[in-house]
């Protein structure tokens, strides 16, 4: 990581909606629905106040994985156009600050959790940070093509935190959840890479497209997408499945089947030649696809107690 102390000034006095930006909100909103949807599907039901607690703490403990992440990514932030606003590399807050605050709100978040819902969660919390800001950010991101697809993890785990917030323990509805997230993940990342390829080029960051080019990263496109819809459809027929859900994983499944062969068949020519269209299109897809199913299981689970839900 470059210090960036060394090659910026920091003149103007941070605003608290700088510091809220390290959190990284937008990510920290799907963490909180998914885990959300996580705790709502288990087949234990929460004290709204200990749900709500639990919650909260996730949340800043999500927040503090984006603030150590922005610490030791301010050198490729200033780099990148994506990333060249964040707080870091705009000179509006120091590495320094970001690495206090994701610190001691990682601590804060995985204590409080443990506290207000189980050790269980708290550990899994904890976990997640970990394996965010060190095997991921510090490893994983740097040096292989292989980061994105094995560092996917990481935004995985709230579905099951919520479930353990609810149960106490593992089972094997949340690891469905979490699959879905998992194999949904390249892709999604995948198709921006392929429309901003020129950041990653710069940055010196081994996405795909940089390593292996744009062909192999359309054929892995591809090949996720139908693993994905494989589990995406499979999982309607769990317990956190039924109608609602099947009906929702075929419709959204079907577009993005789609969009990922639009992607596949297209050569370089055509893609310089569009801007990219059908990449872009398959990422903004791709933003709408997991809300749905997550959208579908909490449907799920809130007819069940009407005996309308699951199967």
């Amino acid at each position: 990581m470059t210090d960036m102390t060394n090659t910026q000034s920091f003149e103007n006095e941070a605003q608290l909606g700088d510091y809220y930006a390290l959190l990284k909100p937008r990510v920290m909103q799907l963490v909180v629905f998914t885990a959300v949807v996580g705790m709502l599907a288990a087949p234990v039901a929460v004290n709204p106040v200990v749900g709500f607690a639990s919650i909260l703490f996730l949340a800043i403990g999500a927040g503090a994985s984006g603030a150590l992440n922005m610490w030791w990514d301010a050198d490729i932030d200033a780099v990148m156009k994506r990333t060249l606003k964040r707080p870091i590399p705009a000179g509006k807050v120091t590495p320094q600050a970001a690495l206090y605050l994701g610190v001691a709100l990682s601590g804060l978040s995985v204590m409080m959790l443990a506290l207000s819902a189980n050790l269980l969660a708290g550990f899994m919390l904890a976990f997640t940070i970990f394996f965010y800001v060190v095997p991921y950010s510090m490893w994983l991101k740097r040096s292989t093509p292989q980061n994105i697809v094995i560092g996917g993890a990481a935004g995985a785990f709230p579905p099951v935190i919520g479930w353990i917030i609810a149960t106490g323990n593992f089972a094997l509805e949340p690891w469905l959840m979490f699959a879905l997230i998992f194999m949904w993940t390249p892709p999604h990342f995948w198709a921006l890479a392929l429309f901003m390829r020129n950041d990653y080029d710069d940055a010196n960051v081994p996405m795909l497209t940089v390593t292996h080019g744009r062909r192999v990263t359309r054929n892995h496109i591809l090949g996720y997408t139908v693993l994905l819809t494989v589990l995406a459809v499979g999982t309607a027929f769990s317990s956190i499945g039924g109608w609602v859900y099947l009906a929702t994983a075929l419709v959204l499944n079907a577009l993005f089947l789609k969009g990922a062969y639009d992607i596949w068949r297209r050569d370089e020519e055509m893609s310089e030649a569009d801007n990219f269209a059908a990449e872009r299109k398959f990422f903004r897809l791709s933003l709408w696809y997991l809300f749905a199913h997550f959208s579908a299981i909490l449907i799920e689970a809130g007819l069940k107690p009407f005996g309308l839900g699951g199967w």
